[in-house]
């Protein structure tokens, strides 16, 4: 008979039923089928009424008027469903939406509202405070019973839910599951949506319900966020406490519009002696920072945040997809030199799903955001946008988006143009504040044509190539001068940087081919040698140490000192002793002359004769009797 009555798949569907001691369960999957099978319209036509003790002909006649009235139908027919763990009162649910009576419900209001009352400093956390809101709060407390848009889940896995029933949903807006996960809509379509998890996706499982907030993803900001390091939701997470927030500001925002903005004009100093003069990044630009894995691409951007102290500008550093071993060494540089204090680091390590590696950049941009619209100049770093385009096609591919070039979706384009427009300098009249962006992006085997790079290069205003037979050589930072540009920077550059770096690039570029040609070759004449020992030096000049930042004042000097020739003689593995040596010369014996510098920002022809006869007589006086003495 039963064979006779029931399908093969519903006789194996019982079977497994009664296999797993579930066959208690089937009322409960006879419904769920049935709501399935309905359509919306018909959806729409039933409520649920879920209570504890069932109401009495008075309350159901109130809550049938208020259905008839809410949706304006006198047929929607009521379902009632007894469920204990409400405590007491009532949860009634017609399509989408669900109105909550319950003493549960009650209880969540009461607790959102001591954690909001914490959080923001009105109250402590101890037992004489929450009392306090508990006495304020419970005397006059009314239920707000606001209607929710409810969805169920229909499948979860890998940090994404499909999620069914929200027919309202907007694209950045945050859900929350009934474990309290939070999470954002990021695909919507006809049936259902796709949301990103901003949490565990072990809590959440099919059926779980989801509920809209109607609020944009967005990070708290302020103030109390430097010298602290937070993931990608604006949470702490060095076990300092918690952070008191200024404001919240949402992670999506709009790029300033071009009459919001004002050219590049204030130089953005790394401290760097190979960018600073070849390469001059302004307040307010995006220079990309490129090359292969391990060539020193952090370490630029470490040194370029060091560089900052005493400069009011506040740094914010977004890893991205890195070691957490990683991290903790940056962590450890920047506390040593001092820098924690005015820098925030955003972590969302290679540990953390996918999600909250797409989120990060955008988070620490609304940070940095916050600063720059009250008048304050920011530099951030993104390390790096390859592990974010890695995570974004996870999550696109998870999301079932069709796959585009090298597996990555069409927007990916769009993904960090969106990141970067929103790094500009403003107006006076928009607040006069700026984001310069450093991102970061890796090669593969120095391959600039390759998907990513190529796109990140079309939106920034100049690349810094790193290449790793430089790198290799010794020669630290290892830029490439031919491939490396600044597109904006120049009209940043101080008077006196632009006059002392005079025709370096050029020169650089000359030595360099000049030393392909020469090598094989014996008999070169006095001019040539002596072009090739000048490029030898400025290599060696351009040789930096990882934390040792040079100021303004210490370029001009050494380039001054350096284009002048006055380092020929000097022997080339000695040239940074030399040179270390002249700036401490300098710093004792002709601090007016490095001060004069500093004010100034620009480089008259006396001052350039003063700074050659300073450096003739450091040569004579002390590192000839010096070199002499040596060799006795």
């Amino acid at each position: 008979m039963i064979q006779k009555v029931f399908s093969k798949n519903v006789r194996n569907f019982l079977q497994l039923l009664c296999d797993n001691d579930d066959i208690s369960l089937f009322d409960e999957v006879c419904k769920a089928l049935k709501e399935l099978e309905m359509t919306p319209e018909q959806k729409e036509s039933t409520a649920v009424l879920t209570y504890v003790e069932a109401p009495s002909d008075e309350q159901l006649a109130g809550i049938k008027s208020f259905i008839a009235k809410e949706f304006r139908n006198q047929n929607i027919r009521l379902e009632m469903v007894q469920d204990a763990s409400l405590k007491s009162g009532f949860v009634l649910k017609v399509g989408s939406k669900e109105y909550d009576w319950s003493e549960k419900a009650r209880i969540e209001q009461l607790k959102s509202s001591i954690a909001k009352a914490v959080s923001s400093g009105k109250t402590t956390a101890s037992e004489e405070g929450i009392l306090s809101i508990l006495q304020a709060d419970i005397k006059d407390f009314e239920l707000a019973v606001k209607d929710k848009e409810i969805g169920v889940v229909n499948w979860v896995g890998d940090g994404i839910a499909n999620v069914d029933g929200i027919d309202h949903a907007f694209y950045g807006e945050i859900v929350v599951f009934d474990s309290g996960v939070k999470g954002m809509v990021q695909d919507v379509r006809r049936d259902e949506v796709g949301v990103i998890l901003f949490g565990s996706d072990v809590t959440v499982k099919e059926g779980s319900k989801v509920a809209r907030t109607g609020k944009m993803a967005g990070v708290p900001v302020g103030e109390g966020f430097l010298g602290r390091i937070v993931d990608a939701l604006g949470s702490p997470i060095d076990d300092k406490g918690d952070i008191q927030a200024d404001g919240y500001r949402p992670v999506e925002c709009e790029a300033p519009g071009i009459t919001e903005r004002k050219s590049v004009s204030v130089p953005m100093e790394t401290g760097l002696l190979s960018i600073d003069s070849m390469f001059p990044i302004g307040r307010g630009q995006r220079e990309l920072i490129i090359g292969d894995r391990q060539t020193g691409k952090t370490a630029i951007a470490t040194d370029t945040i060091i560089n900052q102290k005493g400069k009011d500008v506040i740094c914010i550093y977004v890893a991205i997809g890195q070691k957490a071993s990683t991290i903790a060494k940056l962590v450890n540089t920047l506390k040593t030199a001092g820098a924690m204090d005015y820098t925030t680091i955003v972590s969302a390590t290679a540990a953390d799903p996918a999600p909250l590696q797409y989120i990060a950049p955008y988070a620490g941009t609304a940070m940095a955001e916050y600063f720059m619209h009250n008048g304050k100049d920011v530099l951030i770093i993104y390390d790096d946008l390859s592990k974010h385009a890695v995570a974004y096609r996870a999550i696109s591919l998870l999301l079932e988006r069709s796959p585009g070039r090298e597996a990555y979706p069409g927007d990916v384009f769009y993904l960090h143009s969106r990141l970067l427009e929103r790094s500009s300098r403003l107006s006076p009249e928009a607040g006069g504040g700026s984001i310069t962006a450093l991102p970061i992006i890796e090669t593969q085997a120095g391959d600039l044509s390759a998907y990513i790079p190529t796109n990140v290069i079309s939106i920034t205003d100049g690349q810094i190539f790193l290449e790793s037979e430089l790198f290799f050589s010794g020669q630290r930072p290892a830029v490439n001068v031919g491939l490396s540009v600044s597109r904006v920077g120049g009209a940043a550059q101080t008077k006196a940087m632009k006059k002392a770096a005079g025709s370096i690039r050029i020169d650089l570029a000359q030595y360099r081919e000049m030393e392909v040609f020469t090598q094989f070759s014996s008999d070169l004449d006095e001019m040539t040698k002596e072009q090739l020992a000048y490029g030898k030096r400025l290599m060696e000049l351009l040789k930096q140490p990882l934390g040792r930042p040079l100021s303004m004042a210490e370029q001009v000097i050494t380039l001054c000192t350096a284009t002048h020739k006055l380092m020929l003689d000097v022997d080339v593995k000695k040239i940074k002793t030399f040179q270390m040596d002249l700036l401490g010369w300098f710093e004792n014996k002709h601090p007016e002359l490095v001060n004069e510098i500093t004010e100034k920002k620009a480089l008259s022809d006396e001052l350039t004769e003063d700074i050659l006869k300073a450096a003739k007589e450091f040569k004579e006086a002390v590192w000839q009797t010096q070199e002499r003495s040596k060799t006795e």
